[in-house]
């Protein structure tokens, strides 16, 4: 059944609206998907806070063109998902490449970050990345690490002369 204008209109406003307030925006191709394949894609993107909109090439030509940026999607191959990423600049790009690895139809055209156009290969390398968490876990181990030094020094110290009294003791006996 055929869109009605009004719909067309909101769809359009969703479009806008994401490409207008994500952090990154990541272009696939989902033709080709089953159903239940592209629900589990859904379901996936809402874990982790990521929004996931099929469109028309048409329709997000509009609504790219209406956010400001200059991006032919006639190059774009079969049907478009866009995929937002509202708190992570990674999530999406990491999220599509992961589901591309098992659904081979899957594949990324380009995407939006940090205001920019990125290719495919970008997004890819981009996928690469630690998320925001792992990174916030990376910090915090490295700042850790100095002061975890410190401590098995001088715990190293203790050891040695627990070391050395067991050893006075022993002879002794």
């Amino acid at each position: 059944m055929a869109k009605t204008k009004q719909q067309k209109e909101q769809s359009l406003q969703v479009l806008v609206d994401g490409i207008k307030n994500s952090k990154s925006v990541v272009f696939a191709n989902f033709q080709g998907l089953k159903v239940l394949e592209s629900e589990e894609l859904r379901s996936i993107c809402r874990e982790q806070n990521i929004t996931y909109v099929a469109s028309k090439k048409t329709l997000l030509k509009k609504a790219l063109t209406d956010a400001g940026y200059d991006i032919d999607t006639k190059a774009y191959e079969g049907g478009v998902a866009v995929v937002f990423g509202n708190e992570d600049e990674v999530a999406p790009a990491q999220t599509v490449a992961k589901f591309a690895k098992t659904h081979k139809v899957v594949s990324v055209f380009g995407g939006l970050l940090e205001g920019k156009y990125i290719d495919a290969v970008k997004v890819t390398e981009l996928s690469q990345l630690p998320n925001k968490q792992q990174m916030l876990g990376q910090l915090v181990g490295t700042l850790n690490a100095p002061i975890s030094g410190f401590v098995n020094v001088l715990a190293g110290n203790l050891r040695g002369l627990v070391n050395v009294l067991n050893g006075i003791k022993e002879s002794k006996v």
